[in-house]
């Protein structure tokens, strides 16, 4: 999907439906001076739904910010509750550890907050303490990492992986067969293995490279970390002389995996990036790297997130739409990011 950045989509229930009362965007093309981790604010779309209502109190839990996409995360939420009068945002400490992350929503859900906001660790292990706050009749908004039981959450809201791998392996075959290259080498370095999204993300990688006759020839992961990204890259770099693509799954490990490259003097090959940070896009822009595109993975998500869980807290439901109550399941579009389209995204993008 290549729109301009104020009509930004979102798949609800395999149908893609205008997110003009619903998320964060910037309608302006002009390049950001300093882009923020944050994306800029939704103003008021002229429906009801942004008239201040009934005062309700939003639950938030996310993992640590140590890593650029989980601090956008957390940024976007909070700056999306400020803009509104009748929202009083209640974040619980960030951790990486699942049981604190199990206590705080706990704490959460004693607290009796009208919705809850959560971002899982691990949606397998937060999904009985998930299941507990929707049957105390608190309404949980599922952020990203998605709880294996729907009785768990009232709406989930994150990016499309699969479709992240589709944008990334059309982008990378289309390239090659368009250069002539055959029985290409294409490697991928995978975010943390172990996860569905990741998972889905190689997958949807692998089936579009087919469509192509293309196929991955090694990938590993890099743990979401710049120093596993340079440690992993190097690696990669070594076994293999000759390379014509490679598909890094996150833009923050990148910063590790275009260090190991610009170290190893290699520029054989081009590299497309995920989930579209600024640092990523401003060396998309310059075009004196490697690095040629990326995939979207948004943290405005979180904005939206807030949004959605004010509406349901309130009873409404979102007003591009004619049924009354909000969607079960909102899905957003992976967008390709090249040197022709990378302007108009970088006030969207996050610093890594």
């Amino acid at each position: 999907m290549n729109k301009s950045v104020g009509r930004r989509g979102f798949l609800v229930s395999g149908a893609v439906v205008g997110a003009g009362a619903l998320v964060s965007a910037c309608t302006s093309n002009e390049p950001a001076a300093a882009p923020s981790s944050a994306a800029p604010q939704a103003t008021t779309a002229g429906t009801g739904n942004d008239e201040p209502g009934t005062k309700v109190v939003i639950g938030f839990s996310a993992p640590a910010a140590d890593h650029g996409w989980i601090a956008a995360i957390a940024k976007n939420a909070a700056d999306q509750a400020k803009q509104y009068s009748d929202v009083e945002f209640k974040p619980v400490e960030p951790t990486n550890d699942i049981n604190q992350q199990i206590s705080a929503v706990e704490s959460l859900i004693a607290a009796k907050v009208s919705a809850l906001v959560i971002l899982p660790n691990d949606g397998e292990q937060l999904n009985q303490v998930a299941r507990k706050a929707m049957d105390a009749g608190i309404p949980v908004i599922n952020l990203d990492r998605v709880f294996p039981d729907k009785l768990s959450y009232r709406v989930w809201i994150g990016g499309d992986n699969y479709g992240m791998g589709v944008a990334a392996g059309t982008y990378v075959g289309k390239t090659l067969k368009d250069k002539g290259v055959s029985n290409p080498v294409i490697l991928e370095i995978q975010g943390i293995a172990t996860l569905p999204l990741t998972q889905d993300r190689s997958k949807g990688f692998a089936d579009a490279l087919k469509t192509f006759g293309f196929t991955v020839t090694a990938k590993q992961d890099a743990k979401f970390t710049v120093e596993s990204g340079t440690q992993v890259a190097s690696n990669l770099l070594q076994a293999h002389k000759k390379i014509d693509a490679i598909w890094n799954h996150d833009d923050d490990q990148g910063i590790g995996v275009l260090a190991a490259i610009k170290e190893a003097n290699r520029n054989e090959f081009f590299m497309v990036g995920g989930a579209g940070s600024a640092n990523a896009m401003r060396d998309i822009q310059a075009d004196s790297g490697v690095l040629k595109a990326t995939v979207t993975y948004s943290p405005t998500m979180a904005s939206s997130a807030i949004k959605l869980a004010r509406l349901i807290a309130q009873g409404k439901g979102l007003s591009d739409l004619v049924e009354q109550q909000v969607p079960q399941s909102i899905t957003l579009a992976s967008e390709t990011i090249t040197k022709e389209n990378a302007q108009k995204y970088l006030p969207l993008g996050f610093e890594s």
